[in-house]
């Protein structure tokens, strides 16, 4: 009752009133993708330093713009999911989400912790020393200005979820990615020092003037060209992977369909989850050492961890480097195993409770499948039996999609991928999924009898 009372008082994105066509989603989609760019272009004014060379690697994982109004990308959405998630997950709020009412409380629980993170990463950003406020007086400013560019992008993912194609999340994520892969990859800016920003540019002139090492050749540009096109390929091959519940019409036989449980059940969700979770966790770690506070551990200037729990659950910056060179340690190889399992569990518990809050779970899909009026073969038309047959499938796919996603994205992020094994792994996700949606919105929009040609075949 009181959340019902708090959020009559919040601004909402309305549901359509009617169908979207493919065009009228494309349509809002494109438009607040450009107003997410536009945030990530415009500077936070009385901003000195602007941040930790730290945050600007890990922006993209949040669709963030380091110094930008975007600052916070959707991290404050993440946050809120994430602590939702635990405390429904772990049974301390006691919410049933395969009602209506169950889910309608979770969204606008989320959106209203999501919005009270806004401000509260905002402040701790700029009162802990994170960010550097040209004069004192422009702090609560800067405050303000963080906080309103993290919630217009609230409302942005608000809008695609409701009126575009897919998530404002993901599609946030998917173009901070996709800008830092082509950045990293094809920049023919030049450093300080003459070399390209790009790998393979950069690689072409090394190659050229011969004067690198094949080691150095190998370490620097070779491996993470190599691990970055693996790993879209290993992610797109696995996003086909599936289980097939045979279904036919209860109403009329010889009619008949297949209902897909994908291998990666529950896709980009837990990873998304758990790198939100380390980000903050860095993030508050080094805002405490910069205070004397060494809880999460001692991190340098840059904002990477040099002793204490997050140093062990960080992947060495330069593994590969130190492999192929003989310079490799103990410590490297113990903080690569710690982190390699750490990362895989967190997925997976992120990927189970996700599966139990976002109607994914067996008793939603069987309700879904009996609704449609289909059942499964050989069985009773009935939401149990259903449900007890979709058991056997859907939390193993959960587990083992969570570990899978979890090791491959821990993965790249150890063998040095032009960007973070996490941000890789969810943008090739993300734009496999997109593609998918695209073409059944445009399935959808064909006539009844070319789509039903087209999906037998």
């Amino acid at each position: 009752m009181v959340l019902n009372s708090i959020l009559k008082f919040i601004p909402a994105v309305s549901l359509p009133q009617k169908e979207l066509s493919f065009k009228e989603r494309l349509i809002w989609t494109l438009t607040a993708l450009l107003i997410y760019f536009g945030l990530t272009e415009v500077p936070i004014i009385g901003l000195d330093v602007q941040a930790e060379s730290y945050f600007e690697q890990v922006s993209a994982i949040l669709g963030a713009s380091v110094g930008k109004l975007a600052m916070l990308g959707i991290g404050p959405i993440v946050t809120a999911s994430i602590i939702l998630q635990l405390l429904v997950g772990s049974g301390i709020l006691n919410v049933n989400l395969n009602t209506h009412e169950g889910r309608a409380w979770f969204q606008g629980t989320q959106k209203i912790l999501a919005l009270i993170f806004s401000f509260l990463e905002a402040s701790s950003l700029a009162l802990f020393g994170a960010l550097t406020p040209a004069s004192p007086q422009y702090i609560k400013w800067i405050i303000l200005q963080i906080a309103l560019g993290a919630i217009i992008i609230i409302y942005l993912d608000e809008i695609i979820s409701r009126w575009g194609i897919g998530s404002g999340v993901s599609l946030f994520i998917l173009a901070g990615v996709s800008k830092q892969l082509f950045i990293k990859a094809f920049d023919i800016s030049r450093t300080t020092d003459g070399k390209f920003i790009g790998a393979i540019p950069e690689l072409i002139r090394s190659l050229m003037q011969g004067n690198a090492t094949l080691a150095d050749i190998t370490s620097y540009y070779i491996i993470p060209l190599l691990t970055t096109i693996i790993i879209f390929l290993v992610v797109v091959y696995a996003q086909s992977l599936r289980v097939e519940i045979p279904l036919v019409m209860s109403s009329f036989r010889g009619f008949g369909r297949k209902w897909p449980l994908k291998f990666i059940y529950t896709s980009n969700m837990p990873v998304i989850l758990a790198s939100a979770l380390l980000i903050n966790l860095r993030m508050f770690g080094s805002i405490l050492s910069s205070r004397g506070i060494h809880i999460l551990g001692k991190f340098n200037q840059a904002g990477y961890p040099e002793s204490g729990l997050m140093y062990y659950l960080t992947p060495p910056a330069q593994f590969i480097i130190n492999l192929i060179h003989f310079n490799l340690t103990i410590t490297d190889v113990i903080r690569v195993i710690i982190y390699l399992i750490f990362f895989t569990i967190l997925s997976v518990i992120f990927s189970i409770f996700w599966v139990n809050t976002s109607g994914m779970g067996p008793r939603d899909v069987a309700q879904q499948i009996i609704q449609a009026g289909m059942q499964i073969p050989g069985f009773r038309r009935d939401v149990r039996i259903v449900e007890k047959v979709l058991e056997r499938y859907i939390p193993a796919l959960a587990i083992t999609g969570g570990a899978f996603v979890g090791l491959l994205a821990a993965f790249a992020d150890i063998m040095g991928a032009l960007v973070s094994g996490t941000g890789l792994l969810l943008a090739v996700m993300i734009a496999h999924n997109m593609y998918e949606q695209i073409m059944r919105y445009n399935l959808e929009a064909m006539p009844s009898l070319v789509r039903r040609l087209i999906s037998k075949s």
